[in-house]
C-alpha cells in the first residue's frame, strides 16, 4: 500500500542543539530535495545511502539558506520503505524552520501528520502494528531496562511469537477443515485429541505472555509513587537524594512544598514517577490547605506509597489518621532521620503494617536508600527482575486481544470436552487465531491506525 504524496517534518526535537533534522518521505522526496540543494553531486542521480554536503538555496531569490549534510536512502530500503530524504541543518529554530518552509513553499510535499513515518513504515509492510508500537515505547521509556524491552520488541520479539502461535492454530484450523470436507476418513477421538493439544499448547504460551503483563507495564509506565507524610519529616530531600539534583525547596519552614512536584527516577532498575506532596496536616493557610487536598488526591491514585516518619518525634495524631488510611496499600514505611535520637515507637507501627515495610533511614547522611530498592524490588518483583531476554507484555492493547484470544481458547478446549461437533470448535479457534492477527496488524481497522499513530510525535 504505497503512499503517492510526499510528506515532511523536523525529527528532531525543536530548540537549541549541535544539528536538526528535516525528514522527507515519499515518491517524490529526492526530486523536491534537489530543487532546492546545491551541490557538487546530483542528488537525483546518486545511489542510495550516501550522504551529501551542500547548500539549501531559496530557488525564487537564488540566496544560500543554510550549509547542510543530506542523506539519501531510496525505497524500499528505508524506515519507510519509501524514498527518504534527512536533511541536517544546525540545531536552532531558525535555521530549521526555514529550510522546512521552502521545502513546503514548492508545492509538491506537505507537513507530516503525527507518527506519519511510522505508520507509512507499517502500511508499506516495513514493520508489523507491534513493532511499530515498540517505537513510542523507545521514545517515552523511563529506564535501561524498558528501552531494552522495547527494543526488543521494535526488533519482531513479541511479532515472532505471535507469529508461532497464528502458525499453530492454523494448522488445526486446517485439520478441522480437512475432515469436515471428507468425514469418512475422519478418527473422531485423535481429531478431538488433535484440537485439544494444539489449543492447550497455544493457551499455555498466551499465559505465560499475560503472566509478564503486570512487570511489563511497571517497567514501561512506570510506578506512581507518593511520597507522604506530616511537614518537615524530609519528604522533598527524599525527592532530592533519588533524583540527584535539588528539584524541590528544603527548609525548616512547615509547609514549604505547597503543590505537588513530579519527577522519575530509576530506582534498583524499576522506573518510579515520584509525587513530592505537600505535608498532610490540619492548617488555616489557605494556599497549604489546597496543597493538602492535592496530596490526599496523588495519595488516593498511586501505585506505591512512601509514608515518612521522623523517628525523632513521637508519633502524632496526623500520623495515625494517615495510617488508618494507608491500610491495605502498597506502602513503605520511611523512618527518617536516624542519625537524631530515636523517640518513636515502633512497635506501634509493626502492629498494622508489615515489619519488612519499615525501612530505616538518614536522607541527610544518604543511608538506607540501598534497603528502600531492596523492599521495592521485592513488593513488585519479588526481589529479582526477570531476564532482560522475558519478552514482556506491556500494551493495554495487546493485553487484552491476549486475554481475548485465550478465553476463544478455553472454550475450544471446553467444546471438545463435552463432545460438541468440530465445525462448531472451528469457530473458537478462528476467533482465537484472528484476534492475534489483530495484535500484530494482519487485521486492524483504519480508525484504530489513526488513534495508535495519533499518539506519536510530529516528525517520528
Amino acid at each position: 500500500m504505497m503512499n503517492q504524496d510526499t510528506i515532511a517534518a523536523i525529527s528532531t526535537a525543536v530548540g537549541e542543539g549541535g544539528i536538526a533534522v528535516i525528514r522527507v518521505s515519499g515518491p517524490d522526496a529526492v526530486r523536491e530535495s534537489a530543487k532546492l540543494f546545491r551541490s557538487k553531486s546530483n542528488i537525483t542521480d546518486a545511489i542510495s545511502h550516501t550522504v551529501h554536503y551542500g547548500h539549501i538555496v531559496d530557488p525564487v531569490t537564488g540566496d544560500i539558506v543554510e550549509e547542510i549534510i543530506l542523506t539519501l536512502m531510496r525505497g524500499p530500503r528505508s524506515f519507510t520503505a519509501e524514498d527518504v530524504v534527512e536533511i541536517s541543518t544546525h540545531g536552532g529554530v531558525v535555521a530549521v524552520k526555514r529550510v522546512l518552509e521552502l521545502l513546503l513553499r514548492a508545492g509538491g510535499i506537505r507537513i507530516a501528520e503525527p507518527g506519519e513515518f511510522t505508520k507509512r513504515a507499517f502500511l508499506n509492510g516495513r514493520i508489523d502494528l507491534t513493532q511499530a508500537e515498540a517505537v513510542i515505547d523507545l521514545i517515552r521509556s523511563k529506564s535501561d531496562r524498558a528501552f531494552s524491552i522495547a527494543m526488543k520488541q521494535s526488533e519482531g520479539a513479541l511479532s515472532k511469537k505471535v507469529k508461532s502461535l497464528r502458525h499453530t492454530l492454523i494448522e488445526t484450523l486446517a485439520h478441522i477443515e480437512v475432515n469436515i470436507d471428507y468425514p469418512e476418513h475422519d478418527v473422531a477421538d485423535l481429531t478431538s485429541a488433535f484440537i485439544k493439544e494444539h489449543c492447550l499448547e497455544a493457551s499455555s504460551e498466551i499465559n505465560r505472555l499475560l503472566k509478564s503483563a503486570r512487570e511489563g507495564k511497571i517497567l514501561r509506565e512506570g510506578i506512581v509513587t507518593a511520597i507522604v507524610g506530616r511537614p518537615n519529616v524530609g519528604k522533598s530531600s527524599l525527592l532530592n537524594a533519588l533524583v540527584q539534583e535539588n528539584k524541590a525547596i528544603v527548609t525548616d519552614i512547615p509547609g514549604t512544598t505547597r503543590d505537588v512536584i513530579e519527577e522519575y527516577v530509576t530506582v534498583g532498575g524499576i522506573p518510579l514517577r515520584l509525587l513530592d506532596t505537600a505535608g498532610i496536616r490540619e492548617t488555616s493557610d489557605v494556599v497549604e490547605r489546597i496543597g493538602v487536598e492535592r496530596s490526599r488526591s496523588a495519595l488516593e491514585g498511586a501505585d506505591l506509597i512512601l509514608f515518612m516518619l521522623n523517628v525523632n518525634e513521637p508519633l502524632h495524631e496526623d500520623d495515625r489518621l494517615l495510617m488508618e488510611q494507608l491500610r491495605n496499600r502498597q506502602v513503605v514505611i520511611l523512618l527518617n532521620k536516624t542519625d537524631l535520637p530515636v523517640n518513636l515507637e515502633v512497635a506501634e507501627l509493626e502492629s498494622i503494617f508489615d515489619a519488612q515495610s519499615i525501612v530505616r533511614l538518614s536522607v541527610l547522611e544518604e543511608k538506607g536508600l540501598d534497603v528502600l530498592e531492596g523492599v521495592i524490588s521485592r513488593m513488585f518483583f519479588n526481589g529479582e527482575l526477570e531476564s532482560v531476554d522475558l519478552t514482556y507484555v506491556s500494551n493495554v492493547r495487546h493485553i487484552t486481544l491476549l486475554g481475548h484470544a485465550l478465553q476463544s481458547l478455553t472454550d475450544a478446549v471446553e467444546a471438545v470436552d463435552i463432545g460438541i461437533p468440530i465445525d462448531i470448535v472451528q469457530i473458537d479457534v478462528r476467533t482465537a487465531w484472528e484476534l492475534l492477527g489483530e495484535l500484530i496488524g494482519d487485521s486492524v481497522s483504519e480508525s484504530l491506525l489513526d488513534q495508535i499513530f495519533s499518539q506519536f510525535c510530529l516528525g517520528k
